[in-house]
C-alpha cells in the first residue's frame, strides 16, 4: 500500500471466482441428478469444491484486511455499500415467496377447496416449536448486539462469550427446524401450501446456517485478535446479516405460521 498513490484496493488475480462458479454448477446439477437418478456423487464433488473455495477465499480476504492493510477507510465504505445492496437483494428474494403465499391464500382457488389452509392440510401449531424458534432468534439478536458493543468497547472476553452464545442459538434454531420438518403432517408436494411453506422457511433456514457460519468465522478471528475497536467490518457485516435473518423470521412467523394457519 505504501507504493500506491491512492487508498483503493486493486484486487489481484484470483482463481476462487472460477472455482466457486464451478462448484455452484456442479452442486445444482448434482442435486438435479440426485433427484432424478438417485446418484449423489456429482453433488458431493460440488459441495467439497465449494467448501474448499470458501475456506481459501475467506483466508485471502482475511490476509488482505488484517495483515496487508488493503482495507482502508474508502475500501471499507465500499464494502459497506456492497453489503447493504446484497441484503437489499435478499429482501426482494424473500418478497417473492411472500407474494406467492399471499397470492394463494387471499383468494384460494376451487382446487384448494376455496379455503385457506387448503382442504386436507393439517397445519402446525404456531404456539409450539415455531414460537420457541422465534424466542431463540430474538435472543440471538440480543447476544449479537451485545457482541458488537463489546467489540467497540474493547471487551474481548465479553465479545467471545456473546458470539459463542449467538452461534449456539443459531445452531439450536436449525436443530429445532429440522425436527419440525421431520414431524410435519404435510410435505412440499401437498398443494401450494406445502410448496410455499417449505420453500420460504427452508431458504430462511439456509440463511440461518450461512449466518451461523459467518459468525463462527468472526469468532475465530476475534480469538486470534483480528478485530480492533475501529476496524471490525467483517463482524459488522455478519451482524447486519443476522439481524436481517431475524426480521425475515418475524414476518415468516406472523404470515405463514400464525395468520396462514
Amino acid at each position: 500500500m505504501a507504493h500506491q498513490a491512492h487508498a483503493f484496493h486493486m484486487v489481484g488475480p484470483s482463481p476462487w471466482p472460477l472455482t466457486g462458479a464451478t462448484a455452484a454448477f456442479l452442486t445444482t446439477s448434482g442435486l438435479a441428478i440426485w433427484f432424478h437418478f438417485n446418484s449423489a456423487a456429482l453433488m458431493h464433488i460440488g459441495l467439497i469444491l465449494m467448501l474448499m473455495t470458501m475456506c481459501q477465499w475467506w483466508r485471502d480476504v482475511v490476509r488482505e484486511e488484517t495483515f496487508q492493510g488493503h482495507h482502508t477507510p474508502p475500501v471499507q465504505k465500499g464494502l459497506r455499500y456492497g453489503m447493504i445492496l446484497f441484503i437489499t437483494s435478499e429482501v426482494f428474494f424473500f418478497i417473492g415467496f411472500f407474494w406467492a403465499f399471499y397470492h394463494s391464500s387471499l383468494a384460494p382457488t376451487p382446487e384448494l377447496g376455496g379455503c385457506w389452509p387448503p382442504a386436507g392440510i393439517i397445519t402446525l401449531n404456531p404456539f409450539g416449536v415455531p414460537l420457541l424458534n422465534t424466542a431463540v432468534l430474538l435472543a440471538s439478536g440480543v447476544t449479537v448486539t451485545w457482541a458488537h458493543h463489546s467489540i467497540m468497547e474493547g471487551k474481548r472476553k465479553q465479545t467471545i462469550h456473546s458470539l459463542t452464545l449467538t452461534i449456539l442459538l443459531g445452531f439450536y434454531f436449525t436443530l429445532l427446524q429440522a425436527m419440525e420438518y421431520y414431524e410435519a403432517p404435510f410435505t412440499i408436494a401437498e398443494s401450494v401450501y406445502g410448496s410455499t411453506f417449505f420453500v420460504a422457511t427452508g431458504f430462511h433456514g439456509l440463511h440461518v446456517i450461512i449466518g451461523s457460519t459467518f459468525l463462527t468465522i468472526c469468532l475465530m478471528r476475534q480469538i486470534r485478535h483480528h478485530f480492533t475497536l475501529k476496524h471490525h467490518f467483517g463482524f459488522e457485516a455478519a451482524a447486519w446479516y443476522w439481524h436481517f435473518v431475524d426480521v425475515v423470521w418475524l414476518f415468516l412467523y406472523i404470515s405463514i405460521y400464525w395468520w396462514g394457519s
